[in-house]
């Protein structure tokens, strides 16, 4: 017979394994109803019953996107206003507070396009090239600031951590075309330009315009 010490510390295991597990879903999903005015972590839900295969697809990304633009790349996202079953679908962790909300987009480059240096706050991206060669980069914060860089070629991936600031550029001949998955959350209202203006140190017009731009 076990001992009591040896039953109480497998009893203490299999209790913290469950606390350590993903949430469960109190529903399968919940697609978006996009009449109701309702908001509850994300869009109401519609009726399950009525729920059908086309909620849950979406087309466009074998369409390529307008490239005439000052940083020569256009970004073609899937997200839930394009796929209403992607509503509340998050890729859980073990803490609530970093559930993020699942998203692709579809990104095409001119030759020497770039997609500037920016962040996802609170997101992680992965991308896998489609077409062409693409320079990708992302800056680390700890221990100290390097510049992590690699030439991709036609069905590569890479990853980008969370938050750090990254970038990519069309280094081929042609044009060249990517699908990157997110994880993440967005911000509605955005902040407010008084804070901007203020941690940046520029003029509320240069906040304005480059706001604009996105």
């Amino acid at each position: 017979m076990a001992s009591p010490i040896l039953f109480f510390g497998l009893l203490a295991f299999v209790f913290i394994a469950a606390l350590a597990s993903d949430p469960i879903p109190l529903q399968d999903f919940c697609v978006a109803d996009t009449n109701s005015l309702v908001l509850l972590n994300g869009l109401a839900c519609k009726d399950p019953k009525i729920v059908e295969a086309n909620d849950f697809s979406s087309s466009g990304l074998h369409i390529a996107g307008n490239t005439s633009n000052p940083v020569g790349s256009r970004v073609t996202p899937m997200t839930a206003a394009q796929i209403s079953g992607l509503n509340s679908l998050r890729n859980h962790r073990t803490n609530i507070n970093a559930c993020r909300v699942i998203s692709l987009v579809r990104i095409d480059y001119a030759r020497g396009g770039i997609n500037p240096p920016h962040t996802h706050p609170r997101a992680t991206k992965i991308l896998a090239v489609l077409e062409g060669s693409l320079e990708v980069g992302f800056v680390t914060s700890n221990p100290q600031n390097r510049l992590i860089t690699k030439v991709l070629q036609k069905g590569d991936v890479f990853v980008f951590p969370i938050s750090l600031v990254h970038y990519q550029r069309n280094v081929g001949n042609e044009s060249a075309i990517v699908i990157a998955a997110l994880s993440m959350f967005g911000s509605k209202p955005q902040i407010p330009n008084d804070i901007l203006v203020k941690a940046f140190q520029v003029d509320n017009d240069v906040v304005n315009y480059i706001q604009s731009k996105f």
